[in-house]
């Protein structure tokens, strides 16, 4: 099957000679209907993959939990969806795996920024590779997107990430602060012609010129929150080298850096190529393997200041009397549980000065796991507990079929006979999706508004 494509030739042109492109292969790529979805599952929520999927699945090779599907279900008609079990991203960025698992230890500690980070794919691959007393930073700059940014993390489950909207020059004042900076950069977008005709549209060569000298900016603004010895890791979805390697060597006058030669296997198809400075960065071409256009590349930071922190705690601990209730509702004992204006947040222990830290300097959405929040000094749990690993099992709830989650999700009212009086949990083979609140005389459906099925099944 086929379809019409026009790839612009300023970018046929201005990528001949480059490493691994064929143009005659690359333009037919580009006119065939052949959809690759591809998901990564949360390692922690799996179940076996064949019992989710029809249909055959296939390794994503780079990752370690990432599949290749041979058809496309509804996902939003599917509650393990809705429930975290998985993420559907694009398999080429899965690729992320491994430049962290090369060129940093995740046994231990880590303090990681994700500094372009919506809609979260990237950040809840990297959350999952992560020791629990790592911390993960994850920020969009681009308010409409900060939302959607925190949906998916409550939805995976996270309890170590820090959701943040700032410009990348406000983390310039955290020196030395990190280990590992992660930047998706915003691109000129041509590696993802094959599924998303507007960014055809869209893409132009001064789009490519703006877009690159963007990237600098950004990339400048941010580098001094790197530690000495940390790990910069670059990537973009263009195929355009004034993006891709120009970026790189840039990186490598402008900056004391050293660039990392990373790992791949022949059959992953994976092109390195190295620019003119013999930097090394890595090509996804979407006519040699099963994955969008990618590009993305390594540098390790040889100075930087040691990060001092000057500034006194201003979190509220919550109260003994609401400890001792909430110790009912979740596994507290390596938390600590902070009242920020009546909602009651759960920060790991083992981080609490670098949430307190980060409260102060950055424009902070979300911080660790939101339990819940104070009304009339009663306690109402928040849909992220819900999605928490750290909510009790013995907590109240009910297993429901397929068409009852639905409903559910839909937020329409549910009956569900037999049900304890009070706040329960609703669960779809064995996930938790959400509350209800059970009344005399119904059943309240509080699953967020925001997130609700909208459609109806087919």
């Amino acid at each position: 099957m086929f379809r019409k494509v026009q790839i612009p030739q300023p970018l046929i042109q201005s990528l001949q000679g480059v490493e691994g492109f064929d143009e005659a292969a690359f333009l037919n790529v580009h006119t065939s209907a052949t959809p690759i979805t591809s998901i990564r599952v949360h390692p922690q929520k799996s179940e076996a993959i064949h019992d989710i999927f029809s249909g055959s699945i296939e390794r994503v090779p780079w990752s370690s939990h990432g599949y290749y599907l041979s058809e496309r279900p509804s996902f939003t008609f599917d509650p393990l969806f809705h429930a975290g079990c998985y993420y559907v991203q694009e398999a080429s960025s899965m690729f992320i795996e491994q430049v962290l698992q090369q060129t940093v230890d995740l046994s231990k500690p880590l303090k990681i920024l994700d500094l372009c980070a919506a809609p979260g794919g990237k950040s809840t691959l990297i959350q999952s590779l992560l020791s629990k007393s790592s911390l993960l930073v994850s920020n969009e700059v681009i308010r409409q997107r900060v939302n959607v940014l925190k949906d998916n993390i409550v939805k995976w489950g996270c309890n170590n990430v820090i959701v943040t909207h700032n410009d990348p020059r406000d983390f310039a004042k955290l020196k030395g602060f990190f280990d590992v900076i992660v930047v998706d950069a915003p691109c000129s977008g041509s590696g993802l012609f094959k599924k998303d005709e507007d960014a055809i549209k869209e893409w132009s060569e001064n789009n490519v010129i703006l877009c690159s000298q963007r990237q600098q900016r950004i990339l400048a603004d941010v580098m001094p929150a790197l530690k000495e010895n940390g790990i910069i890791i670059y990537s973009t979805c263009s195929y355009s080298k004034e993006e891709d390697e120009d970026i790189l060597d840039w990186l490598s006058t402008a900056f004391s850096l050293s660039n990392i030669r990373l790992d791949t296997k022949p059959e992953w198809h994976i092109v390195e190529t190295t620019s003119q400075l013999r930097n090394y960065g890595y090509r996804f071409w979407p006519h040699l393997l099963r994955g969008e256009g990618f590009f993305v590349a390594a540098f390790r930071k040889n100075d930087g200041e040691k990060f001092k922190n000057k500034t006194r705690f201003v979190s509220r601990p919550v109260t003994r009397q609401l400890a001792m209730q909430l110790d009912s509702w979740m596994d507290i004992s390596e938390q600590e549980l902070q009242n920020v204006k009546g909602s009651i947040y759960a920060w790991p222990k083992v981080m609490y000065e670098d949430y307190d830290l980060l409260l102060q300097h950055l424009r902070v959405v979300y911080s660790g796991t939101l339990a819940g929040a104070l009304v009339h000094n009663k306690f109402i749990p928040d849909h992220a507990l819900a999605m928490s690993p750290l909510i009790h099992t013995e907590v109240s709830g009910t297993e429901v079929d397929a068409s009852t989650a639905i409903a559910y999700l839909q937020r329409k009212n549910i009956e569900i006979p037999g049900l304890d009086a009070g706040w329960n949990v609703i669960r779809y083979r064995g996930h938790n999706l959400g509350w209800v609140n059970v009344l005399p005389t119904r059943i309240n459906n509080y699953y967020p508004k925001e997130l609700r099925i909208l459609k109806e099944k087919p």
